[in-house]
């Protein structure tokens, strides 16, 4: 797979993915950026929390859970020198809904963790990764 960024700004870049698709990425205006567009760190986590979360419905709608809300927040940690990789990320997956089981919310977070999502799978293998479940106001 092969596909190129463009320079369309002082650090603003433009992309276009191999399905088409336009992504553009700028840098903080501190760091010669416009702040038009998200930066290539922000996206990494936003990749994540779209495999992850792709996973986790893909596999409730599987198990026929259905009339649920689901949020993925994501926290993280830099090194604070360069490279400012992160060292540590956590994310909560929040789910509201009457009568929600709890069993079948954890199992689909499970196999997305350790199983499908390829993005928690590479970034596992560099960063201190860790995730929880809250169904209502409650952590299972």
């Amino acid at each position: 797979m092969e596909f190129s960024m463009k320079r369309i700004g002082s650090m603003t870049f433009h992309a276009r993915t191999p399905s088409g698709h336009d992504v553009i990425v700028d840098t903080k205006r501190e760091f010669g950026g416009n702040e038009c567009a998200a930066t290539p760190m922000e996206l990494v986590l936003v990749a994540l929390m779209g495999c992850t979360s792709m996973d986790v419905v893909s596999i409730l709608e599987k198990m026929k859970v259905e009339g649920y809300n689901m949020e993925v927040v994501v926290e993280s940690e830099k090194a604070e020198q360069h490279p400012k990789a992160y060292t540590s990320i956590e994310l909560t997956y929040r789910f509201r809904g009457e009568d929600l089981p709890k069993e079948k919310i954890m199992k689909a977070v499970n196999l997305s963790q350790d199983k499908y999502c390829s993005v928690s799978a590479m970034l596992g293998k560099a960063v201190s990764m860790s995730y929880k479940v809250v169904v209502g106001d409650e952590e299972i």
